[in-house]
């Protein structure tokens, strides 16, 4: 078989069904088993456990243009954009529309409720900061723009998305909501004693449970809480929404305190629930949760206490193991008077053992127990995915340019024995970014039911069509070849408008709608009368906004 494969024959695997990923130039095998209900991993993947082929597409070529642009046969609709009103309330979409999860109503692929993440607010909402400081009503704003939306969509006889305006379930969740304290910071001293905490903010990415919420991720929370004057200790955790019920909303301290970009879940062979998450940062490390109890289906909702009570593990990868992030083993790491202050960690030994005197504060300053316990910094680690056909685990380093890590890579880790609850692993680089492979700085990625692992891309907006940026142009989304000798070079699928980023992929159960965020567009504007981007191009528009929109075209094989 020849080594290289052109883009066009890839174009025939695609159809295949094939459940084998690409082997990139540090070599892949071969993956068995179906995306099916036979797999133990949560539905933060593409679709509902679906066995679809996601369809053909002819790859893009890289744009500057202020459009989003799609593969020849395929089309948008926008279904919501920044400060459209979404429910009879009169309540409004908010900004920096990120992660998207879809879930149908009565089992339908035309109608559901989608859940949109909001994690930044910028000129277009607030107008121009003076001095950097906010005005009362920029606070007002920056809080409210913040959160989540859940929306009614639809697909009319026209095939067109659009959103319901009159559904009972439409709503805001945002920085005014108020949310239940699970886990050991609940009435602790590091959260001034709080059982209830008002507000989410900066939601990045996320995931969707096993018993069908969503997990939200409070990503760069530290800006919005000084600003609002708000213990910034209540911040930065992972909430739980129920899309169907209003009156749910949890933050679970058990799964730690830190820059959170998703969460991604899967089950131990003995049946508990692990949950992997990425702390978005330079120098920051990657984490997973398991459960004490164990995953019963037949409880619902009622699950989601299992993320209560459990163990969060840091990763090192050069012993390959995982770390219990302990008081106990904080507490043992201190008590030796060799101790060195590592990296990354401020403070000295004494005033390290004044911050830790117990679980809550262990969970709290994460970040900092992490490193102390041995945790590996790494690279920005963002999204997290377990692979639906083999357990094996994907994680989105975005980059590092303090490292000479300019464009990122895919870290692939093997658990052992297959087990997601093992204390030890191995890993790969499956792909790395650059000219080589097509694209720079991965971001989000999942897996569709054939096998195909979709990517969007992250290059800072300030660094667009600029010096080794400038072949990627705008963000977009990607696919890596999942078939066959390829040597991982990506297929572009989408390019974003100017100064965006395209965020949240997710697809209906039957896999013909693909969800898609388009995150700030025109972001580099300072001077509202001359806007650099006016994306989606309204009649009369004069900012751009953000928003989702609906992808169709896919044929289903």
């Amino acid at each position: 078989m020849e080594k290289q494969m052109d883009r066009r024959t890839f174009l025939s695997y695609l159809g295949t069904g094939a459940a084998a990923l690409a082997a990139a130039s540090t070599g892949l095998g071969v993956l068995e088993g179906k995306a099916s209900a036979q797999s133990p991993a949560a539905d933060h993947l593409f679709g509902f456990k679906t066995n679809k082929v996601s369809g053909f597409f002819e790859p893009i070529a890289p744009s500057k243009e202020d459009l989003l642009i799609l593969p020849k046969g395929f089309k948008y609709d926008v279904v919501a954009a920044f400060d459209d009103v979404i429910n009879q309330a009169g309540e409004k979409f908010g900004q920096g529309a990120d992660y998207n999860a879809y879930f149908p109503i009565n089992g339908s692929n035309t109608r559901g409720l989608l859940v949109t993440n909001h994690e930044y607010t910028n000129i277009f909402s607030l107008g121009p900061i003076t001095d950097g400081k906010m005005t009362p009503e920029q606070i007002q704003k920056d809080l409210y723009y913040q959160g989540m939306s859940v929306i009614e969509v639809f697909q009319d006889k026209d095939g067109v998305w659009k959103m319901d305006t009159s559904s009972k379930y439409a709503r805001r969740i945002n920085g005014f909501s108020k949310f239940f304290v699970t886990g050991p910071a609940k009435a602790s001293a590091a959260l001034e004693i709080a059982t209830v905490i008002e507000g989410t903010w900066a939601n990045c990415s996320g995931g969707v449970t096993l018993w069908n919420t969503v997990l939200s991720c409070e990503e760069n929370f530290a800006d919005t809480a000084e600003m609002t004057k708000r213990n910034v200790n209540h911040y930065g955790w992972v909430v739980e929404i129920d899309p169907f019920d209003g009156s749910y909303l949890r933050k679970h301290t058990a799964l730690g305190r830190f820059n959170h970009e998703n969460t991604a879940m899967g089950l131990t062979k003995d049946g508990r629930v692990v949950v992997y998450m990425g702390d978005d940062k330079k120098d920051a490390c990657i984490y997973k949760f398991i459960s004490k109890g164990k995953f019963d289906a037949a409880k619902g909702r009622s699950n989601s206490a299992l993320l209560e009570d459990g163990t969060l593990y840091v990763a090192n990868l050069k012993s390959g193991a995982w770390i219990a992030v302990t008081y106990d083993a904080v507490n043992k790491a201190l008590s030796k008077t060799s101790f060195k202050t590592p990296a990354g960690v401020k403070g000295t030994r004494e005033e390290l053992q004044k911050m830790f005197q117990n679980q809550a504060d262990v969970v709290t300053n994460c970040h900092q127990a992490a490193l102390i316990l041995g945790g590996m910094p790494t690279d920005r680690p963002e999204d997290i995915e377990i692979s639906p056909f083999d357990n094996t685990v994907f994680i989105c380093h975005t980059n590092n340019d303090a490292h000479g890590n300019i464009h990122g890579h895919l870290t692939r880790i093997f658990e052992t024995d297959n087990d997601l609850g093992a204390l030890s692993f191995d890993f790969e680089i499956f792909a790395a970014g650059g000219r080589q492979s097509g694209f720079s700085s991965p971001d989000n990625l999942a897996f569709d039911s054939n096998g195909s692992l979709w990517v969007v891309t992250d290059i800072s907006t300030s660094s667009h069509n600029k010096g080794v940026y400038k072949s990627f142009m705008n963000n977009g989304l990607f696919v890596i070849p999942t078939s066959g000798p390829s040597q991982g070079v990506a297929l572009q699928f989408a390019s974003g408008p100017t100064d965006s980023e395209l965020t949240g992929p997710y697809f209906t159960p039957d896999e013909r709608t693909l969800f898609l965020s388009v995150q700030h567009p025109g972001e580099m504007t300072t001077d509202l009368s001359n806007p650099t981007g006016l994306w989606p191009h309204r009649k009369g528009d004069k900012i751009a906004r953000c928003g989702v929109v609906a992808i169709s075209g896919f044929k289903l094989g």
